[in-house]
């Protein structure tokens, strides 16, 4: 990645050799500043850089450093530092900068304002068509949130330190200001404590760069110098370089060392710290054991020495409870401390490092299972698995950081899975993340306080390089940037897509490898029952597409129908749908099938009940005319961790003639075929009667999304109840999305 890392800054403000000369000024800032107004003229940035003022030297530092390297020919490019007032900027953190063509005046009141004025000024230059010159205008800005975060897991995947370097200037473009730093898991601990030498000379290095091969093939450690090792670690002059290196950017470093579990790396070395005392076999600390604390502290007294940011992570998340229930030290422990069960426990240790931070004034984050059991007195909380540990912390009066997986996974696949390198799963595209708000609607406002600000987070199961790295990082953390930065008065989605045109530049000029749009289509519906009607919109990541349908099943063509807005289905029919540029298709045509049929609306009874984590539409999702998309987050899918059995009353005997039920498959989350479909009758709601079985033919190898319509022929039945079953032979989720009778 040389090319990558090399003279980034230098490479932000690019020569205006060669370049066209700009018409206009381009203003399309990401994210979105309080108030922007263009000015007439522009001003010459030259590679003579004067900075004039008495603050923020650093910022100064930062502009001169980013300039094009001297000749000795230019003119002097005029900047000018002004240290504002709280009468003059309210906000701490805002700023305010005046581009005319004789200089640029940048006012702020903290450094912190200061440094993300130089951020929009980079970003300014890299958006025009000739780099050299900034339009005048007049931009006020300032934060929403104080805390916005990117998380970035180098255990399963390592990446070196010149890496993280660009990855922090990359993050400082779009004003994100705190880098989550996840150093230790059990595929690799990732950063050299002098006191545990084994941690870096054995527990950083696996025998399978492939992070699924080494999961799936005993998950054995290796020794540096291995021919065959694989991995690596930060030195701790690297990782303070890297602190000092992003705190001059506006960012602060948060380390995160896992603990009670994921630390099957640890144990592997120091056995003795584990409920058994032996290695490869436990993946959480003894509990009863004051060695393990004595460790977990000494451990930290070298992060923190290295580390001086206020938040510790230490992680808190999915530990297994079991080991410590046959521990004898554990159980002990539970009687000495009058503690209820192993989830206390849990609370115990977390309380317990918490006192050890405080001691040394610092604060204890951890994900949301720290909440389990009681949580620890001045805790904040990462809300992880959806928002309600985050909506529970804030009304107990802690403070709270959001970053659920639904809108914050940067991991999750963010187009069509059969197009896309292999995820982890789920589905989150580009205006979903636009779409977040880190403020639950359940909070009131003293509650609501509490929320600090959102964070992305990625996990490199499936990511082992930094070209792959970047993909799945851009363009999704611009849209994060403006849900923390941006008021929600002045957040659009159709304005945030429009300004993207101009980012795709920035990012393309930076050599950054985003997700590029999809050319897919998205069909979507609103049912009216009562007419018997369906309204069909069409959305996708390209920008003001010319977008061309049918509706009897056929391919579009360059002469059908344009889509120029929602328009309405009577009955049913096959939407069809693609884009065109000119008279040629692009990608691949979308299809959804509009079905007026004969079960919407009608009473479902579940014999076995749904999952509770993926109810979507409870009762009536299976039944109410709407097909799931590509996720089963998308509130149509519903989820069955047990067999699915549910009976439709149609209201009276009616005579059939078929019925289909989707699945879908995707087996990275444990999402699978049921291995077979049953369809019963019976007129009474009691005595039902089989009518057909349809077995699956999707392999549980397949580990591409994949679905399947099970489809039965029922001509000639008459009945008014009918039992759908469905075969869980994995023991993972089901997941279906409606049932079609005609």
């Amino acid at each position: 990645m040389k090319k990558l890392h090399f003279g980034f800054l230098s490479l932000l403000l690019l020569s205006a050799i060669g370049v066209a000369a700009q018409q206009t000024g381009n203003l399309d800032i990401v994210p979105k500043p309080a108030s922007v107004r263009a000015l007439e003229g522009s001003f010459r940035f030259t590679e003579h850089v004067i900075c004039e003022g008495n603050d923020f030297h650093e910022a100064m530092d930062l502009l001169k450093e980013a300039g094009p390297k001297p000749t000795g020919m230019a003119a002097a490019a005029r900047f000018i530092f002004m240290k504002a007032s709280a009468a003059m900027l309210p906000q701490e953190d805002g700023y305010r900068i005046q581009i005319t063509p004789q200089a640029v005046t940048i006012t702020a009141r903290s450094n912190a304002g200061a440094v993300s004025a130089v951020m929009t000024l980079l970003q300014l230059r890299l958006l025009q068509p000739d780099p050299a010159l900034l339009p005048c205008a007049e931009i006020s800005d300032y934060p929403r949130f104080g805390y916005r975060g990117v998380h970035l897991d180098v255990s399963r995947n390592f990446f070196p330190a010149a890496y993280i370097k660009r990855f922090i200037d990359l993050m400082a473009l779009y004003k994100m200001n705190t880098f989550h730093w996840h150093l230790t898991d059990g595929a690799g601990w990732r950063l050299e404590i002098k006191r545990y030498p084994l941690l870096t000379q054995q527990a950083a290095w696996r025998n399978y760069p492939d992070w699924k091969a080494w999961w799936k093939n005993g998950r054995q450690y290796a020794s540096a110098g291995d021919p065959n090792a694989y991995g690596g670690y930060y030195t701790q002059e690297e990782a303070h370089e890297i602190v000092a290196y992003a705190a001059r950017k506006g960012i602060t470093v948060i380390p995160e060392i896992e603990m009670p579990g994921h630390s099957e790396e640890v144990l592997a070395m120091y056995p003795e710290l584990s409920c058994s005392g032996q290695p490869y076999k436990n993946a959480e600390f003894c509990l009863g054991n004051d060695s393990s604390f004595a460790f977990l502290q000494n451990v930290l007294q070298e992060v923190m020495d290295i580390f001086p940011s206020t938040y510790i992570h230490i992680g808190g998340d999915e530990a297994d409870t079991k080991a410590w229930k046959h521990c004898p030290k554990c159980q002990q422990r539970i009687r000495t401390e009058k503690l209820k069960d192993e989830k206390e426990l849990q609370s115990y240790a977390i309380r317990r490092m918490e006192k050890f931070l405080l001691s040394h004034k610092r604060k204890l984050l951890g994900w949301d299972e720290i909440l389990e059991g009681g949580l620890a007195p001045e805790a904040t909380v990462m809300s992880w698995r959806g928002e309600s540990g985050g909506i529970a912390a804030a009304r107990q009066g802690h403070d709270v950081i959001m970053t659920p997986g639904g809108y914050c996974y940067f991991d999750s696949y963010q187009a069509n899975p059969v197009t896309q390198p292999e995820a982890i799963g789920g589905f989150l595209p580009l205006e979903k993340v636009y779409s977040y708000d880190p403020v639950p609607k359940e909070l009131d406002a003293k509650a609501a306080r509490h929320i600090l600000g959102a964070q992305a987070n990625t996990w490199t199961e499936y990511i082992p390089n930094t070209y792959h790295l970047e993909y799945m990082i851009y363009p999704r953390l611009l849209a994060l940037s403006e849900v923390v930065w941006t008021s929600p008065a002045l957040k659009d989605w159709q304005d945030f897509h429009k300004r993207m045109q101009s980012q795709y530049r920035l990012l393309q000029r930076l050599n950054v490898n985003y997700y590029r749009p999809s050319y897919d289509v998205s069909v979507h519906t609103e049912r009216n029952n009562a007419q018997k009607q369906t309204t069909v919109t069409f959305s996708t990541e390209q920008y003001q597409p010319m977008i061309r349908y049918t509706l009897d099943g056929s391919v579009p063509t360059s002469q059908s129908a344009l889509y120029t807005g929602p328009f309405t289905v009577s009955g049913s029919a096959p939407v069809t749908a693609a884009i065109f540029r000119d008279t040629i298709l692009q990608g691949k045509p979308a299809t959804l099938m509009v079905d007026e049929h004969k079960a919407i609306g009608k009473k479902v009874s579940y014999h076995l009940s749904y999952n509770k984590s993926y109810p979507a539409q409870q009762e009536t999702t299976l039944v109410n005319g709407y097909r799931g998309s590509l996720t089963y987050g998308d509130g149509q899918w519903q989820g069955f961790t047990n067999d699915m059995d549910v009976t439709v009353d149609m209201g009276q005997i009616t005579p059939l003639q078929s019925l289909s039920i989707n699945f879908m498959q995707l087996t990275g989350p444990g999402v699978y075929m049921p291995s077979e479909v049953e369809v019963l009758l019976s007129d009474n709601g009691k005595d039902f009667k089989p009518v057909q079985t349809v077995p699956n033919d999707i392999p549980v190898t397949l580990s591409t999304l994949a679905f399947k319509d099970f489809k039965f022929t029922l001509q000639g039945h008459n009945a008014r109840y009918i039992r759908v079953r469905a075969k869980n032979a994995q023991h993972g989720f089901l997941f279906t999305d409606e049932i079609i009778i005609y």
